[in-house]
């Protein structure tokens, strides 16, 4: 089982940005994610990757502002989030999966991080 361990949330104002780290113990997945909850939703996925070909897949609200990548041979995966605007606070949680495919379905993913905070202000 994989221990992962999210850091890099804070405070940001609107416009600004903020990346991400999740830093994995262990053997991964073949999917990473990220997820965020935001105040009143139900977690969501924002993106994910295909550690076997680095493919990778964006929510609609993350594509163009956000990028998800991994670590060349490494264990951190990272989230470079862009143009945050309040919609974004939250908590952001670092997910991974074994599937052969990787979609951005919550259940698919069985290991999880303790979630690190994110609060934009306008």
């Amino acid at each position: 089982q994989v221990q992962l361990s999210e850091s890099g949330g804070g405070s940001v104002q609107a416009g600004g940005s903020l990346t991400l780290s999740c830093r994995a113990s262990g053997d991964t997945g073949r999917c990473m994610a990220w997820f965020r909850q935001t105040p009143g939703k139900e977690r969501e996925a924002v993106a994910g990757i295909s550690i076997f070909d680095r493919t990778t897949e964006y929510n609609d609200f993350a594509e163009g502002r956000f990028n998800i990548s991994q670590e060349q041979g490494g264990t951190t995966l990272f989230l470079h989030m862009t143009r945050l605007n309040a919609d974004d606070s939250g908590v952001y949680y670092c997910a991974s999966g074994d599937r052969w495919y990787c979609y951005l379905v919550r259940e698919d993913y069985t290991d999880w991080g303790q979630g690190t905070q994110v609060t934009v202000s306008s």
